[in-house]
Order: C-alpha cells, then sequence, then structure tokens
C-alpha cells in the first residue's frame, strides 16, 4: 500500500485525535493482524478486545481485523506509526527492518529451550529492555504473545542439512533466518505471509517454516507433502501500539488496557501450547501431509550446523545481548 493511502487513511483518524481523548464517549481501537482468527495470535487479540470493553465499562472498544485484511505484513508497521491503526502484534522478526536489529536475536536457532528458557528472556529484564527500544520509533511495547516453535516443512523430507540443498525455503525479512537457511545449503526467499499459500502451491518456493499452528489454518498442509518436527526456532509476536496514541490516553483508561494485556498474554500463551498441539493432530489426520520426527543423531546433526548462525550474526545482533540470553536461559552452544 503506498504512503499516500495510508496518510489518507491517517486523515480520517485526524477528528478522533483532535478531541481531547477524555471528552470522547468511546475510545476505538483498531487492533490488525496478518493470521487467521483461529490462530493464537488472532485468539489472544479476541480475548484482548473482550477484556478490554469489560475493564473500562465499554469506553474502549477494540476492532480486530484478522487475516490482512486492512494491511498486509509489509505495511502494517508502517500504518501503526501513521496512525492508520493503533494496535499491532508483529512477529518479532519486523522489527529488524526498522531498525532495531536486536528483536532479530529471537531468530537464532535453537537459542531457547523450550518455552520455559523463552519466558526467562521475554518476562525478564532483557525483554522489557527490547520492548524501550521501540520508544524512539514512535512506538510503545507491551507485551510478547508466543505462537510456537517452527518446523520445517518441503515437498520432500528434510532431516538432514544435505536434504535442504539448492531448495527455494520462504522465510520473514530476517538477516538472522537469511543466514539460518544459507547455512543449510538452502536458498533464502523473503515473502508477505499472506503469500505463501500460492507460492508454494505454484512452486515459486520450495517450503517454509512454521509453528504447526500457522501451518494449518493457512492450509499449507494442502500444498506441502512433508512437516519435520525440529522446532528449531521461536516465533513470537510483540504487542504494540502507537506511541502518540497511548500517550493521549487518560491514566485510568492505560492502566485498565494494562491490566487486560495482562490477562491476554497469559491466556496467548497458554493457547499457543494447545492450538499448536491442536493443529499438529490435524495435519496428521489429513492425510496430506506427512509428519516426519527427528532421531536424536539428526537432531544433533542440524543443532551443529544452526548453532553457527549465532557467531555469525554476533555483530548484528549483539554479543552481549546473546551473551546474556545465554546466561539468563542456561543456554551452553559448546554442549547444546
Amino acid at each position: 500500500m503506498q504512503r499516500r493511502t495510508l496518510a489518507a487513511s491517517l486523515l480520517l483518524t485526524l477528528a478522533t485525535w483532535s478531541l481531547p481523548v477524555a471528552a470522547q464517549q468511546q475510545i476505538v481501537i483498531k487492533f490488525s493482524h496478518v493470521v487467521a482468527r483461529n490462530t493464537p495470535k488472532g485468539e489472544a487479540a479476541e480475548r484482548f478486545a473482550q477484556l478490554a470493553a469489560a475493564k473500562t465499562g465499554g469506553r474502549v472498544k477494540v476492532e480486530v481485523y484478522p487475516n490482512s485484511q486492512l494491511y498486509k505484513d509489509k505495511e502494517e508497521m508502517e500504518a501503526l506509526q501513521l496512525g492508520a491503526v493503533q494496535m499491532l502484534a508483529p512477529s518479532l522478526a519486523k522489527f529488524g527492518p526498522l531498525g532495531v536489529k536486536e528483536f532479530e536475536v529471537f531468530d537464532l536457532p535453537y537459542i531457547f529451550d523450550g518455552y520455559d528458557a523463552l519466558h526467562r528472556v521475554t518476562n525478564g529484564p532483557i525483554g522489557k529492555d527490547l520492548l524501550k527500544r521501540l520508544e524512539p520509533k514512535g512506538i510503545i511495547g507491551l507485551a510478547y504473545w508466543d505462537n510456537g516453535f517452527k518446523d520445517f516443512s518441503a515437498n520432500k523430507p528434510l532431516k538432514t542439512p544435505a536434504d535442504f540443498k539448492g531448495l527455494k525455503m520462504r522465510i520473514q525479512s530476517s538477516k538472522v533466518l537469511d543466514s539460518e537457511m544459507r547455512a543449510l545449503g538452502a536458498n533464502p526467499q523473503v515473502m508477505a505471509f499472506s503469500e505463501v499459500y500460492q507460492a508454494l502451491q505454484t512452486g515459486v518456493v520450495d517450503g517454509t517454516e512454521n509453528p504447526p499452528s500457522n501451518f494449518y489454518t493457512q492450509k499449507m498442509h494442502e500444498v506441502q507433502k512433508y512437516m519435520t518436527q525440529t522446532g528449531h526456532g521461536y516465533l513470537g509476536y510483540a504487542v504494540i501500539v502507537n506511541k502518540k496514541f497511548w500517550d493521549g490516553l487518560p491514566a485510568d483508561i492505560r492502566a485498565q488496557l494494562e491490566d487486560a494485556m495482562a490477562q491476554a498474554t497469559r491466556y496467548a500463551d497458554a493457547v499457543a501450547q494447545k492450538e499448536n498441539a491442536d493443529a499438529l493432530e490435524a495435519v496428521k489426520k489429513s492425510g496430506k501431509t506427512q509428519v516426519l520426527a527427528l532421531s536424536p543423531a539428526e537432531k544433533a546433526e542440524l543443532k551443529k550446523v544452526l548453532l553457527k548462525v549465532h557467531k555469525e550474526q554476533e555483530s548484528r545482533v549483539g554479543a552481549e545481548l546473546i551473551k546474556a540470553i545465554y546466561k539468563e536461559t542456561g543456554f551452553n552452544p559448546a554442549n547444546p
């Protein structure tokens, strides 16, 4: 979407913003996202909308627009900064192109050994510090929401690094993910999430990486013959809001929305694990995609190749940040 279109959308909100927020009858928050409603992010966004209405006594109405109804993932960040929407929950990889490349630390393969290790980072001082780095961009970070751990898929079995050689693999725009795919001998292809199904269907790309919930709800199992349970990388979101809009809210409304967000976040993290487990079973039952498991030796080989990416990306995401996460989680790259 061109800037002039976003600017036109912004003009529609100026009349609302020109009045004191407290004087308005109802505050409307447009919450845009790019995945289906029946995904962890989609469910959490709806729960936040319900909680926001309840906790503010109806003074706040959150309008949720799923599945790229308003903006594709390449457009939504600009829309937020211009004020055309007030709230997003982009994947953490989206902040690198914005200029806050430290967020790409979450893309490092195998840096988190499960949800407990992950939450020690997202719910702790490291996570809070990263969110504060968004403020100079006109963005307030409110919370991290889980989606899940990613698996690889393609039309051939992917069990060893050699299996990836020459494949065109879709990734988000992330230098870390680019490095990850190149470490495996694959050719990374940056592509909007909404375009992936058709690209897989037509052979524009050969495969991709997704948590099971995204893989199933976007019907990728219809156009991918194999999915390997690698759990190699984390896919999560940061719930963000336009800073000018947020700072203009009455203090009591902000406090109520923060409370609603805290509850929605607990829900988001719980539903992510359930939705991914359910989606994995649905993929298996579909009979269209064969779900493969790695042997301990196969996983160790994959880890060995992918852990090189940590060192390669120190200059981008910050060697000290990587070390801080190692310390927080107890991760030892020499003995993963």
